[in-house]
């Protein structure tokens, strides 16, 4: 059994143009599964998103969507995978995936991956949560976006011990191993409880 009881994964809802990342995201999911961890994730039942969760949900573990109004037409296909919320939009969203979720895990994606990604890591410098950040660096996908942390470090925007804040690997067991294995280690900008609502203690559990 895994530290983490539910992870949340931020993905594409597209599959990209390479089989795999889509094997990437099957094998996540089956190492969730073989780890008995629960699922949080954007509610999506297709690209990436959708291979997650089918194979969480098939693997007999519990799995919740989290989906704004305005995006539920458009990223559900058919049928929905496990529990959703439906909330109102992406900032509500990002905001219960945070809450509910104990670790932090971005596949390839695009523009709403990379964010979703990166406010993760901004509230974990912050000191708004404590959690692991972790990211699938699949056949180096972010490679780049790696390299940019490390130019910032090199330039004096991004402080070395908050660099340690993302977690990366090629592959999911290692990945998890690596998270599981996590201690933060950076300056405290502020306490979680001088921030707002969503940002309550119960994102340091």
């Amino acid at each position: 059994m895994g530290k983490f009881k539910r992870v949340c994964v931020f993905c594409g809802s597209n599959s990209g143009n390479r089989k795999i990342f889509s094997d990437a995201a099957l094998d996540l999911g089956r190492q969730l599964v073989e780890r008995k961890m629960d699922l949080v994730y954007g509610g999506g039942s297709i690209g990436l998103m959708g291979l997650v969760s089918q194979t969480v949900y098939d693997g007999g573990r519990h799995v919740l969507g989290v989906i704004p109004t305005a995006l539920v037409s458009v990223e559900i296909s058919g049928h929905a995978v496990g529990e959703v919320l439906v909330v109102s939009d992406m900032h509500e969203r990002k905001a219960e995936m945070a809450r509910r979720a104990d670790a932090f895990i971005a596949l390839p994606g695009g523009y709403g991956t990379m964010e979703e990604l990166l406010e993760m890591i901004t509230w974990s410098q912050l000191g708004i949560h404590h959690k692991p950040v972790g990211l699938l660096n699949v056949d180096g996908y972010y490679d780049c976006l790696l390299g940019l942390f490390d130019k910032g470090v090199e330039e004096g925007f991004i402080k070395p011990c908050a660099r340690n804040i993302v977690i990366s690997a090629k592959n999911a067991e290692d990945l998890i191993q690596k998270m599981e294995e996590y201690v933060p280690e950076r300056d405290r900008v502020a306490p979680s409880q001088s921030w707002s609502k969503h940002c309550t203690n119960d994102m340091n559990r």
